[in-house]
């Protein structure tokens, strides 16, 4: 069961948000902060008398200390909480995911699409917290809609200035964060850089080609260039895990 504190300097969005989390059967408390000092001053606090806190659900603009100055404090603790940011503002996705957050929510705030967010936090706290099998997911907003691209499904990801475009089976998704924070989180799960643009899912790469001093790899039905300054590591890496895949 997750304890948790939501930040917000508007009231109504600040109770609102509140409410829906209280509504979600893995979260066992929530606490509230109407500014970034006073919740940084309640953590601090938490901290002192040892009560566990999973996660804060946070604004970034607000005034006196920004939800991104908040976060930036936060990560120096011993052990923060994860982060998920909740905000009207998408221009801050790539700040916030570097601050290693968990997620970034677009207001007005959709239930479920909340209670996704509840779900990664629940993982990230706690890994074993997650089902068998289950994976991560991106979520792409398109149009009014939410998507969520898993995981396992992309095939390779490309920077894209501030995005990251998602190549899967289905199609390509552009998500505002950086390829950096995208390699960082996915690392555990087998994704390459082979290129400083470039993160490539190894699981769907199928042939690794040399040709005329060029090293390219096949990956779903694309045929992708590896950098010169990044051959040798993609190589031993990719023989090391078939190896132990069949052993």
């Amino acid at each position: 069961m997750l304890r948790l504190l939501a930040v917000d300097d508007e009231q109504p969005a600040l109770e609102e948000l509140a409410y829906l989390l209280r509504q979600d059967s893995r979260v066992e408390h929530v606490t509230t902060a109407c500014d970034g000092v006073t919740a940084l001053q309640d953590m601090v606090q938490m901290i002192g008398t040892g009560e566990r806190l999973d996660g804060v659900f946070l604004d970034i603009q607000m005034p006196g200390l920004s939800g991104l100055d908040l976060a930036r404090l936060v990560g120096g603790f011993p052990s923060p909480p994860k982060l998920v940011f909740v905000t009207a503002h998408e221009e801050c996705a790539v700040q916030a995911f570097e601050l290693e957050a968990v997620d970034y929510l677009l207001k007005p705030v959709r239930a479920a699409r909340l209670a996704e967010a509840v779900r990664r936090l629940q993982v990230a706290a706690s890994p074993a917290a997650a089902e068998p099998g289950q994976e991560d997911v991106i979520p792409v907003e398109l149009g009014g809609r939410t998507r969520f691209v898993p995981q396992q499904s992309v095939w390779f990801a490309v920077a894209k200035g501030d995005y990251v475009r998602l190549h899967t089976v289905d199609g390509s998704y552009l998500v505002r964060m950086s390829l950096a924070a995208l390699e960082r989180r996915w690392a555990e799960a087998g994704f390459i850089r082979v290129h400083r643009s470039t993160l490539v899912s190894s699981r769907h790469v199928s042939e690794l080609r040399f040709e005329g001093g060029r090293v390219t790899l096949t990956v779903g039905t694309e045929t992708l260039q590896v950098s010169r300054r990044h051959t040798r590591q993609v190589r031993e890496q990719l023989v090391h895990q078939h190896r132990t895949a069949l052993s």
